[in-house]
């Protein structure tokens, strides 16, 4: 049996500071065990520490600067339809005659690919200020930016950019994504809140990008959550997280996020350098409308949805929001399947509720923990 004690809370600046411009929604929270870190068959040596000493070593990881390759493997189940953001998009913006319309650059919406398959990230951070992901994909890539007062999302298959400029720039560079994109953004996701609803103890040690680690086990005390477990490994260095895996209540691996190649030194200014290539059209964006949902710790919007709400706490948050008026939510409803109050889209992990009042209703959840929470009966 763990024995578990009171929520470790730092003062500090988190691992916050090391994450590229890409987040997700929290879907939970860390409890702390104290079992300590031992190695395992394949792992290497390490000090014995206990789980509450390894997540404070996460999450006051003092590391400004990295760069390396990330590996994204998901297997969630999502509907191919959707991948290719099939949705309406909600990237708004003006084009040079100040016409209104979306982008194929824009983020929460490009983004939406790494919900299936496989993906490779090239990633450099340069403090808080500077962070620069690539996403790589046969002849095609995607550039997302962050340079202090300005963001870049650059696609290279159509040439469309989105460009966000402002004092407050930096507080809108987390286009949110129903997953997370690397081990850092992750991890911090799944180690900052209560301990109420979760249980986290040391699994053993890993070897990750050729990093030592410590491995951390996180589970689920909530009920209703699909998700079984979540493995982080941390750098025993520096306490910068290096992988996550996630495992869904069927024992299938759903994603993994890991770092196959990394380094702590700070990267070249240049690298955050963008300018859009020649002849790309160009979206230009205002950083003040990009960050008022951004203060409410809010997602700025779905693609083909209005505002987004958070209802529920910990493993069973859920996401809600209006549906659009016209052919996304219909075509959002036939993948579905008819059940009590409307229309579930269902997956490994992520579970989707279309109401019949025109409302939608997403999480890591079952269907009945979607149900209540849009109030409508099984």
């Amino acid at each position: 049996m763990v024995d578990e004690v009171r929520p470790y809370r730092s003062g500090r600046r988190t691992t916050a500071r090391v994450l590229v411009p890409v987040g997700v929604v929290a879907l939970t929270a860390a409890g702390i065990g104290l079992v300590p870190a031992m190695a395992g068959d394949s792992g290497p040596s390490l000090p014995a520490l206990t789980a509450e000493q390894v997540v404070a070593k996460a999450l006051g990881s003092e590391a400004e600067a990295l760069s390396g390759t990330v590996k994204v493997k998901a297997d969630l189940g999502v509907p191919a339809q959707l991948l290719g953001g099939a949705l309406p998009g909600a990237a708004g913006g003006h084009d040079g005659g100040g016409k209104e319309r979306g982008s194929q650059a824009a983020p929460e919406t490009k983004l939406l690919e790494l919900l299936g398959g496989e993906h490779t990230l090239q990633v450099a951070v340069d403090g808080p200020d500077r962070q620069r992901i690539g996403l790589i994909g046969g002849l095609t890539g995607y550039e997302l930016v962050h340079n202090g007062g300005e963001l870049w999302a650059w696609d290279s298959r159509s040439n469309d950019a989105v460009h966000l400029t402002g004092p407050q720039a930096a507080r809108a560079e987390h286009p949110k994504t129903p997953l997370p994109v690397t081990p850092q953004d992750a991890a911090r996701r799944f180690l900052t809140l209560s301990a109420e609803s979760t249980s986290v103890t040391v699994a053993g040690t890993a070897e990750v990008a050729g990093q030592k680690a410590y491995q951390l086990s996180v589970k689920p005390r909530q009920s209703g959550s699909t998700i079984a477990e979540v493995r982080i490994s941390v750098a025993a260095d520096n306490g910068v997280p290096l992988a996550v895996l996630i495992r869904s209540t069927d024992g299938s691996k759903v994603l993994d996020v890991h770092f196959s190649e990394v380094s702590f030194s700070k990267p070249a200014a240049s690298t955050f350098k963008f300018t859009a290539p020649k002849g790309a059209r160009v979206t230009e964006r205002s950083a003040g409308d990009a960050t008022a949902a951004a203060a409410e710790h809010r997602p700025a919007q779905l693609p083909g949805a209005g505002g987004v709400d958070l209802v529920g706490e910990g493993w069973a948050t859920v996401l809600t929001a209006k549906l659009p008026q016209g052919d996304g939510g219909s075509f959002a409803k036939a993948l579905g399947k008819p059940v009590g109050g409307g229309t579930l889209i269902g997956t490994k992990v992520l579970n989707v509720l279309l109401t019949d009042d025109g409302r939608v209703f997403a999480g890591a959840v079952t269907p009945q923990v979607l149900q209540n929470a849009a109030g409508v009966k099984p």
